[in-house]
This record gives structure tokens, C-alpha cells and sequence, in this order.
């Protein structure tokens, strides 16, 4: 059946099939349903208790920003931006700890949705939709749900690799015409160059690489022109890859499997990034829970993990998603990017962060400058990634190998690209804490 006009609904008409007691999952990123989620808040004094599931949301929207609507609307999030989190004091959002491989895996364990609502192309002429930018757990979770709701937009890039669904397995359909949220293009600062540069060092010509978010990931990117044949196994297919593959630094002839494949488990970044994917039979967003698998990860030789971390303790624990107590992103694929990498031949992992960061002193006020490799984490500082599974890490001053050393040897390893200003109180603490003894 490619005949789906009759499908097609309002927004408000899509509102009026949600029920109070729903659970609606969202698309991540650029692939939630924008109109749906902007005008939910309409809907509030008819409904109770409705919970939407979703991760890295982009829209500040009424239904959970707002705490009027607390009663009605609650939120789960598997990572959290940042009107998550200045939404969390309201009381009705709470974080969902996951690994990105096993998000959706989990959740139904849990609790299965009663509507996923998303956005996709407009369907080709054979009755195929493509859902675009994210697979990271949405196609799971259309399968898995009672009613499904796409908002069609022909300003998304039609992607390619396990992200195609049939109009008939979709219950409406809604025409919307919003251009795609980007994520800006950040330049590196200097800091970022040389974490960069050091990282980049460590890269070969034929890896296969995975890059996360921010200045220090873009930075790397920016240090491989001159690379040759690098592969892409990432969770997220980034602006940074694409000017890369443009240049012919990234082709992908010499990973082990998918072999010219860009694979990853969505995408996010500018325009440009969506123009290029557009269409663009070397990207394969495939789904998460077999792109993150750590032993999937392996099977590519020479496969390189970077990643970023809030603070790393001297043992090398990393909190990389929340401040102390408080949520301020997500586990994401850290751990299952960093474990599937060392499982890999000649595979490395990679934990960067700034040696120091401007705090905040709760007494004065003043902004201070504190380091960000700690003799202990923030008290109820979340693990992100254990310290069994710490691999490199780099800061501007920089690279501590520790895999496979004892307690001692990452003390001195980790002291030794902290900011000079703090070295030697860091092996204070060290020894008042009892991690380490003089010999």
C-alpha cells in the first residue's frame, strides 16, 4: 500500500490521540518531532501524567521547561543539554543512566512506549520513509510502540543503512516544513589544539576512528589533513568527518568490515554536514545497539576511541556526566566507544580534558581557577568510564598512558600533565589520602 495520503493529520489532531498515563518516546537530537513537542503544553489541562523519553533534546520546550505543566508532563532523559538542565530543579525530569548501546535494550526491558513520535523524509515511490539523522533507538522503538506519529519535512537528508520505514508501519504522519536544527561548528581554542595535536599523533593512516563532541574532537579533526585512508566507526557522524572526507582524508578502504562505509548512529553538526549525507550511499547510520556494541567496535583493527571527561580522579576514574550530584550530561557511548576500542587490534582509547577549569568558590563568589585531575571526584560524582577501562589520557600538557599500570605509576603518570601550579599538592593529597605511600 503506497497510497498514505489519508494519513496525513494536524498537529492538533496528532495531540488529541495522547492519553493521560502515556509514554511517548522522542527522536534524539534533529530527529525529534519539533511541532509535536513545541505544542504539547497545549494539551496539559486534559491530560495527567504523560512521560516523553529522549535524548539530547534541542528544543526548550513548554511542556517540561515550564513548571506549570509539571502535573501533566514528566521527562526521561537518556542525555541531558542544557534546558534539561535548567528544567531539572522543576521536579518532574529525571536522567535514565545507560549505555548508549543498550538505551533502548533496557527501556523496554522497563516500560514500552505507547507512542513514538519522530520526524522522517518524505516517503519515495516505492512507500519508504527515511528517519534520517538518528538511529541511535528509534527505529527500535517505532517497532516496539503501540501508535507512531512521523512529522514529514523535505528539508531532512534522506540517509541511508537501517533507517528506512514503510508508510504502513507508521499510524500518521504530519507535514511540517521547519529547517533542520544544526550544531554549530566550534573553532578550537588553543588548548584544544594542542590536546589535538597530541591525540593526532597517536593516529595512523588506515585507523578507524570515533570522535565525540566539542572543541578538543574538532580540534583532532583538524589535525589529521595529511592522514590517508582513515576509516569511521563513530556513534556520531560529525562537520569535523565531513570536511574530512571532502579532503580525502577519510575513505575507509582499509577498515575490516564496511569497507568505504561512513558508519555511525546519527548525525549532527551544520547544514553543510546535511547536505553532504544527503543522499550519500558512504554514510550508513545504522542502529545503536549494534554500531556502539563494544565487541562490534573490535572487529575493526586499528580502531581509535576519543572522548572528553569533566575530571578524572588519580586512579583514574572518570566523571564525565555529571558535577558532584548533579546531571549534567550522559554516560552516551563513552564506555562502550572506550572498552570496544581496546577490544580492537592496535586499538586506543582516548580521555582528554583541560587541565584546570574556572570554578566558582560557593564562599566568595570569585571565579577560581581548580584542577581537573583530582585526587578524589566530586562527592556523588557519577563513573562514567571505570578506571579498568582508562586507556590514554591527554590533557594540554600531555599524554598519560595508563593501561595495565598500578595505582603508583598513574598517580606520577596523571600529576605529570596536570597543571604545573598544582602537581605537588596533588602528591600531597595523594599520600594524606592513603592512594599512595613513600617508599
Amino acid at each position: 500500500m503506497n497510497n498514505y495520503e489519508d494519513k496525513f493529520i494536524t498537529v492538533e489532531e496528532a495531540l488529541s490521540k495522547i492519553k493521560s498515563d502515556d509514554v511517548i518516546v522522542s527522536g534524539l537530537a534533529s530527529a525529534e518531532p519539533k511541532e509535536l513537542l513545541s505544542k504539547l503544553h497545549i494539551i496539559a489541562d486534559s491530560v495527567k501524567n504523560v512521560t516523553v523519553t529522549t535524548c539530547l533534546p534541542m528544543i526548550d520546550a513548554e511542556y517540561f521547561g515550564n513548571p506549570a505543566y509539571k502535573n501533566s508532563f514528566g521527562m526521561n532523559g537518556w542525555f541531558y543539554t542544557g534546558p534539561l538542565r535548567k528544567a531539572h530543579k522543576n521536579g518532574n525530569i529525571s536522567f535514565i543512566p545507560n549505555h548508549l548501546h543498550l538505551a533502548a535494550i533496557k527501556r523496554l526491558h522497563h516500560v514500552k512506549p505507547n507512542i513514538y513520535a519522530g520526524n522522517a523524509t518524505v516517503p519515495d515511490k516505492h512507500g519508504f520513509v527515511s528517519l534520517s539523522l538518528s538511529n541511535v533507538y528509534e527505529k527500535r522503538m517505532l517497532e516496539a510502540a503501540d501508535l507512531v506519529i512521523l512529522e514529514i519535512n523535505p528539508n531532512l537528508p534522506r540517509t541511508l543503512g537501517d533507517v528506512e520505514v514503510h508508510v504502513n508501519d507508521v499510524d500518521y504522519m504530519i507535514n511540517v516544513d521547519y529547517e533542520v536544527p544544526i550544531l554549530p561548528d566550534v573553532a578550537p581554542n588553543e588548548k584544544d589544539l594542542q590536546i589535538g595535536k597530541f591525540i593526532a599523533e597517536k593516529i595512523n593512516d588506515g585507523d578507524c576512528l570515533q570522535l565525540g563532541i566539542g572543541g578538543i574532537p574538532n580540534a583532532v579533526a583538524e589535525s589529521l589533513y595529511g592522514k590517508k585512508d582513515i576509516g569511521i566507526h563513530t556513534e556520531m557522524f560529525t562537520t569535523g568527518m565531513m570536511k574530512l572526507a571532502k579532503a580525502g582524508v577519510i575513505t575507509g578502504k582499509k577498515k575490516n568490515f564496511n569497507k568505504g562505509k561512513h558508519v555511525a548512529a546519527f548525525a549532527l553538526g551544520t547544514k553543510e554536514l546535511y547536505d553532504f549525507i544527503d543522499d550519500n550511499p558512504s554514510i550508513m547510520i545504522a542502529d545503536g545497539h549494534w554500531v556502539n556494541d563494544p565487541y562490534i567496535i573490535g572487529l575493526n583493527d586499528n580502531q581509535v576511541s576519543i572522548n572528553t571527561t569533566i575530571e578524572i580522579d588519580l586512579t583514574g576514574q572518570c566523571a564525565s556526566e555529571s558535577i558532584g550530584s548533579v546531571q549534567f550530561s550522559g554516560t552516551g557511548g563513552q564506555a562502550d566507544t572506550a572498552i570496544g576500542a581496546q577490544r580492537s587490534k592496535n586499538g586506543r582509547s582516548f580521555i582528554a580534558l583541560y587541565s584546570t577549569a574556572m570554578v566558582k568558590n560557593p564562599e566568595t563568589g570569585e571565579r577560581e581557577e581548580m584542577s581537573k585531575i583530582v585526587t578524589q571526584l566530586k562527592q556523588g560524582a557519577a563513573v562514567s568510564l571505570s578506571r579498568n577501562d582508562v586507556d590514554f589520557v591527554v590533557t594540554e600538557y600531555g599524554i598519560a598512558a595508563l593501561r595495565g599500570t598500578n595505582i603508583k605509576e598513574r598517580v606520577d603518570r596523571l600529576i605529570a600533565i596536570a597543571h604545573p601550579k598544582f602537581r605537588e599538592q596533588l602528591y600531597k593529597e595523594a599520600l594524606e589520602a592513603g592512594i599512595i605511600y613513600e617508599m
